[in-house]
């Protein structure tokens, strides 16, 4: 990994410029919404890692009340694209200024159970302790970081088969101990996906497990 931030900036941009949905410009639908996943480059044990930030979500929500998610919601009126979406969301939900975020990239999205397209905006923070963090209790019950490199590691994971319409899938379920937190957190279903895919893009192979996403997801192989 890149000795800097700038370098593993360059680094990330190279990668997602090399996939090819890559795509900076949508046009997006009424019924959408979009999630920022927020890459910052740390200083570990083992050198220089890439860690994401997630968020708990609130157990007072009417839906998916106290799980691990990405910061993110549904499209506002006044949010020209999905980029305006992720980046409004993020600075309601944990305080995150904007500005201190590169934009890389734009995923093809994913869509839920209810057909909701959830559209991963891919954001760089260049200077992780110029984040003041102020999450939202209304919505945000903790916001914590992990190793990017995780999700594509059978280490600490679990598995649970279901199925839909007659198709059988895996939900993947990461455990994570937060030393700083001194708590455990679990990262599922649609964030792990969306995860597992990125981390994919960003280290340019394949998950150490069989990954069989629902076919609702809509992803490519």
């Amino acid at each position: 990994m890149s000795s800097t931030p700038t370098d593993s900036l360059q680094f990330l941009i190279q990668r997602f410029q090399d996939y090819k949905s890559h795509n900076l410009l949508q046009h997006i639908p009424a019924k959408s919404s979009a999630v920022l996943v927020c890459i910052y480059q740390e200083q570990g044990e083992d050198g220089n890692e890439l860690r994401v930030i997630l968020t708990k979500r609130s157990s007072t929500l009417s839906s998916h009340p106290g799980e691990v998610a990405l910061p993110g919601g549904k499209r506002d009126q006044e949010d020209a694209d999905d980029i305006a979406i992720a980046l409004r969301e993020a600075r309601e939900e944990i305080g995150l200024d904007p500005a201190l975020v590169t934009i890389v990239s734009v995923l093809d999205p994913f869509v839920n159970k209810k057909g909701m397209s959830v559209v991963p905006v891919i954001g760089f923070l260049r200077e992780k302790k110029a984040f003041k963090q102020l999450p939202n209790p209304a919505e945000v019950e903790d916001i914590f970081d992990v190793p990017l490199e995780m999700f594509l590691k059978d280490k600490n994971r679990r598995a649970e088969e279901r199925e839909h319409e007659g198709e059988r899938y895996l939900l993947h379920y990461f455990d994570y101990y937060s030393e700083d937190k001194e708590k455990n957190f679990v990262t599922w279903a649609l964030t792990a996906g969306i995860l597992i895919r990125v981390a994919s893009i960003v280290y340019q192979r394949s998950p150490e497990f069989q990954e069989l996403k629902p076919s609702f997801w809509k992803q490519p192989s």
